[in-house]
């Protein structure tokens, strides 16, 4: 056997494999692991990288199945309130950006956590204080929001006379004023008269957010929307340019947008740009469809209303963007045209509409391999957790968000009720069930750190909050299975199993070296483990400074 081109040696290797087997040593040669033992001597050569692990843990290359990373990369580009967490950091950040930008037509970016603001809605008059000049729009972290100034408002000709569209709701004061948040649907009020990014401004923010999730050892991802939504763009044409002259190292599954104001007649521009959107190592062979909001803007699909703050049912139980007819017919012809459906579901109604929509698929064209998943998940009536297992839909987890944050605890228990708010993020019910879980991170609404994500699903509890109460404990699921979902289950969902998500002779060396071996320390010591290296086919895309 011919010497290897790289070696790590020297600690644990969690290969993720189907009994989550344990080695010590790992040799790729051509970009492939070519050894996975405990003796890998005989490999190293005189031009072999011998990678030390010090006992340090070497695990599969993390996959994210649910993630916009073009628009992450823009987020860092623009006016990034991320890294801000109170209305006067927002406000003093904006206000730094537009005075470093003056020849911008309009203000964009975002980044701004609902739980900031009284009900989760800032107001055109505080951002006028800092943007009075020109336009601003900046959604929020979970992209259903955003907040604009009163120039944006009067722009686009939002006044107490405009009505809410189907699929959103405009924020108004008593007297039925806009009071500058506007929700779902509503943001495309605005967003249709933003400036078209340049075609290079979305590769550069492609390539930001390629960094960016290289550093957190994510070798592969699904990108949850490619096609025109929101404020940044088409990312379909960044990614067909970055694989073309070889700037992608990352493996990306495109999911292409739904679009819920059309029909069945869509389809056919959607195979047209799943064929015109395959290039290296991209490929579109998903649809995304959204079918329903958030439970903090009252736009998730409940089964039953929401209540009032005060345990009262209200008139509202949330918004099915898709009619299920509809989607009951679309699911099955996306079937047998050989599309994976990633669907967006948070309430309860939007989950079973999901699963009664690929019921219909599988009755009609018989059970596929096209390994249909929903993502996000906040809510699953409990009569629906085995549905996943029996029709093969995968559980898409986004474990950053079962934790007792501020947003849970201010802007979503209230309004759920007590019986209803015990069915969020039922992790370990489906794990229970025999459903396929695979895990991502939703970025930019949320870290795309895996390890962060990983540490919440173990806990049930954020990192660095040792006494923060547990959120529904029994959802827990261990280490191993978090840490599983997130390399070989997320591969599978992406179609990427054959080559890799574990670490076994054959498949690509798509590998990731920790700072530590996180089984060897507390649970809740989980989130402080830091990605050191990351490599894709042995080349290496990340190196901590």
């Amino acid at each position: 056997m011919p010497y290897a081109d790289l070696v790590f040696t020297g600690g644990p290797v969690f290969t993720s494999d189907a009994v989550r087997s344990r080695a010590s040593a790992v040799a790729v040669g051509g970009g492939r692991i070519v050894a996975v033992g405990r003796d890998v001597d005989d490999l190293i050569g005189p031009a072999t990288e011998v990678v030390d692990l010090g006992g340090r843990m070497l695990v599969p290359g993390f996959q994210d199945a649910h993630v916009h990373a073009l628009w992450g990369g823009l987020d860092i580009l623009r006016c990034d309130l991320s890294v801000c967490s109170t209305q006067p950091e927002y406000l003093e950040t904006i206000a730094a950006y537009a005075a470093a930008h003056p020849d911008d037509e309009w203000v964009l970016g975002g980044g701004w956590a609902m739980s900031a603001f009284p009900g989760g809605t800032p107001t055109a008059s505080a951002l006028d204080t800092v943007v009075p000049d020109r336009p601003a729009f900046l959604p929020n972290r979970d992209g259903h929001g955003a907040w604009v100034n009163s120039a944006a408002l009067r722009l686009a000709g939002i006044d107490r006379h405009t009505p809410d569209p189907a699929d959103g709701r405009i924020e108004r004061d008593a007297a039925g004023d806009p009071t500058g948040t506007l929700h779902e649907g509503a943001m495309t009020l605005v967003n249709r008269l933003l400036p078209v990014e340049p075609p290079e401004r979305l590769v550069d923010a492609l390539l930001e957010g390629q960094r960016y999730l290289h550093s957190f050892g994510v070798t592969a991802w699904q990108d949850a929307i490619v096609g025109a939504y929101g404020d940044a763009g088409d990312p379909g044409p960044a990614y067909v340019t970055a694989a073309n002259d070889g700037r992608l190292t990352a493996r990306v599954v495109g999911a292409i947008w739904w679009d819920r104001a059309a029909g069945l007649e869509q389809i056919p521009s959607l195979l047209e740009r799943r064929e015109r959107y395959r290039a290296g190592r991209f490929a579109a062979t998903s649809v995304k469809v959204m079918q329903d909001g958030v439970a903090e803007n009252f736009t998730a699909a409940m089964l039953e209303p929401y209540c009032d703050g005060h345990g009262h049912p209200t008139d509202n139980s949330g918004i099915s963007f898709v009619d299920p007819e509809i989607l009951n017919e679309a699911v099955p012809q996306l079937d047998e045209l050989g599309f994976q459906v990633h669907f967006h579901a948070i309430g309860d109604r939007a989950v079973r509409q999901c699963l009664d929509a690929v019921d219909h698929a599988v009755r009609r064209n018989g059970r596929s391999d096209n390994r249909h998943h929903i993502a996000h998940l906040q809510v699953v009536h409990p009569e629906d957790v085995p549905r996943f297992r029996e029709l093969g839909v995968a559980a898409n987890m986004q474990s950053l968000w079962a934790s007792l944050e501020p947003q849970m605890v201010e802007l979503t228990l209230p309004f759920l009720g007590e019986r209803r708010a015990g069915w969020q993020y039922p992790f370990g019910d489906l794990q229970r069930s025999g459903a396929v879980l695979a895990a991502g991170s939703d970025w930019s609404v949320s870290s795309p750190d895996p390890l962060a994500a990983i540490h919440t699903a173990v806990n049930r509890r954020d990192v660095g909050d040792a006494e923060q109460e547990r959120f529904l404990p029994e959802q827990a699921i261990d280490l191993a299975t978090s840490l599983t979902a997130y390399t070989a289950g997320s591969a599978w969902v992406n179609h990427l199993d054959r080559d890799t998500g574990t670490i076994e002779v054959g498949k690509y060396a798509d590998l990731v070296v920790l700072d530590r071996d996180p089984f060897d320390g507390p649970i809740d010591e989980i989130g402080s483990t830091r990605v050191l290296q990351t490599f894709v086919e042995g080349e290496r895309v990340y190196a901590a400074s």
